[in-house]
């Protein structure tokens, strides 16, 4: 469910143009846009926001908030931009050119919803298809830095919500435990019915709660021909039908 070769991904109430972007809109994204708990959150921050797809999602989903994309990369930051231009959520949408280090260190804002789809390869070398694979390795954005932005950018009672291959998601609980953040809702994300989680969606808060865990289901059957009621009923304010 990727958009690599469409430049314009058009949803119910925005489009994205992604052709000036590395990463393009897919299921992660949209998964992690439709998931995310928003009750309460006012102010939310999108941390390396690419296309501004989440930052939009949100802004949908959350009639009065305000959401600040932070985005390194220059391409993709103007165009995040021109996406919310042409949103209708454009007086509610900001996005940064900027390092989310930077950031942290330049704002006193603190916000009710952190959220970020993040680089997720810890080691390795770069391939060649250099600018996909930079967003994707943790070069310019350690799993630490970003623990340690969401500790001074987040409000205490505040939920930082991120999506992770399985692994990478086992192994970030336990690196966030010791920046004190505490997971307090687990989604385990199964590709089709008989298969193992490929995806963790996390929310993690500064106070230590009972966790919440369950499972959804991308797919209905093992050929990948049909979505699932349940991921149906979870995007479907963003997708346009058949889509």
């Amino acid at each position: 469910m990727s958009s690599v070769n469409n430049p314009i991904f058009r949803f119910q109430q925005f489009e994205i143009a992604q052709d000036q972007c590395a990463m393009k809109v897919g299921t992660d994204g949209v998964l992690l846009g439709a998931w995310v708990p928003t009750s309460g959150a006012e102010r939310i921050l999108d941390i390396g926001t690419g296309t501004g797809l989440i930052a939009l999602m949100l802004a949908q989903r959350q009639d009065n908030a305000t959401v600040t994309g932070v985005e390194i990369d220059e391409r993709a930051a103007q165009q995040a931009t021109e996406n919310a231009r042409q949103s209708p959520f454009t007086e509610r949408v900001t996005i940064l050119a900027q390092s989310l280090q930077d950031f942290a260190r330049s704002t006193t804002e603190q916000f009710d919803l952190i959220v970020s789809n993040p680089p997720f390869f810890s080691g390795g070398v770069l391939s060649d298809h250099q600018e996909r694979a930079s967003v994707r390795h943790t070069v310019k954005l350690s799993h630490q830095d970003l623990l340690r932005s969401a500790q001074r950018l987040l409000s205490p009672e505040g939920h930082f919500c991120l999506i992770l291959p399985w692994l990478e998601g086992l192994r970030f609980q336990e690196l966030a435990a010791s920046y004190h953040f505490y997971t307090t809702l687990r989604c385990n994300v199964i590709p089709r019915p008989g298969k193992q989680p490929n995806r963790l969606l996390l929310a993690f808060a500064q106070i230590e709660v009972p966790v919440r865990e369950y499972s959804l289901t991308i797919y209905q059957n093992e050929e990948g021909s049909a979505r699932s009621q349940e991921f149906v009923s979870l995007t479907e304010s963003f997708y346009l039908p058949n889509g």
